[in-house]
């Protein structure tokens, strides 16, 4: 589990980015961070990870707090996904890009090479390729490949699809869904709305600093006064079923009933899913 503890942070010891944030993630959740540039979503992740320490309040991972962690014992638990992969990636070669986080915590390569190989033949990467010379799409596959191999239990993406066409959005997200079937927790910055609703089953969104509405994707999405707060426009088909809604007020209940039921299956299909991993 994750909690936020009324944490504030700066990055100048005086103007705090994010104030006095409180929430909890518990494990197993894709929760969505949402908002404009500047609202505070990319530093709460590196609040997360323990890239950034809280001027106040607590952040807690599985009940301890990151200040008390090292930067090894917070990878171990938290693999983090930069906007721009070419942050992220420092090696010579693909293969080594992901052998990168085996070496760094010191496991035995008799147990990292099958699981890099795994991941080489799953993407279709030439294990041999210089990362730098790849496009844009391949660089950020690879920048995911390489947390993915190391099977953290909690994965932050902070805009994972930045950059990438529909194709490549699709894979990536298609990836990460798979994971959070099998059990990791997803926890997402992320500009796309339809991105968003199609996967995150929780949504919180921020406005300057701090959070405006913490709840299940469509109940956030389709709340007109939390979006004109946050600044932000639901998903094509968000937005169609909420005009329908105010044309027909009949067709607003049966919108809701519509998606819960979907909720419900999702749910139902992940736990399934998860059991026959376990």
């Amino acid at each position: 589990m994750i909690e936020f503890k009324n944490v504030s942070a700066s990055y100048d010891d005086e103007t705090p980015v994010v104030d006095g944030l409180s929430f909890q993630i518990s494990d197993g959740d894709f929760v969505a961070f949402v908002g404009t540039n500047g609202a505070g979503k990319s530093t709460t992740m590196r609040l997360v990870n323990g890239l950034l320490k809280p001027t106040c309040g607590q952040v807690l991972i599985d009940g301890t707090p990151t200040t008390s962690l090292r930067t090894s014992q917070l990878a171990q638990r938290v693999g983090f996904l930069f906007q721009n992969p070419d942050r992220q990636i420092c090696c010579n070669t693909v293969r080594d890009e992901l052998l990168f986080g085996f070496t760094a915590q010191g496991v035995d390569s008799a147990q990292a090479i099958p699981r890099v190989n795994e991941m080489i033949e799953r993407f279709g990467f030439d294990g041999d390729a210089e990362p730098f010379l790849l496009n844009r799409g391949t660089r950020q596959l690879l920048a995911l490949a390489s947390i993915v191999v190391m099977r953290p239990p909690t994965i932050v993406l902070d805009e994972p699809t930045t950059g990438l066409d529909y194709r490549e959005c699709t894979k990536v997200m298609d990836l990460i869904s798979e994971l959070h079937m099998a059990g990791t927790t997803v926890i997402m910055v992320c500009h796309d709305m339809e991105v968003v609703g199609d996967y995150a089953k929780r949504v919180i969104a921020m406005t300057a600093s701090h959070i405006v509405a913490d709840g299940p994707t469509f109940d956030v999405l389709r709340n007109s006064e939390v979006l004109q707060r946050a600044h932000l426009l639901p998903p094509q088909i968000t937005d169609i079923s909420m005009k329908l809604t105010e044309d027909v007020p009949e067709l607003h209940q049966s919108s809701i009933a519509c998606a819960d039921t979907l909720q419900q299956m999702e749910d139902a299909i992940a736990s399934r899913v998860e059991k026959e991993v376990r």
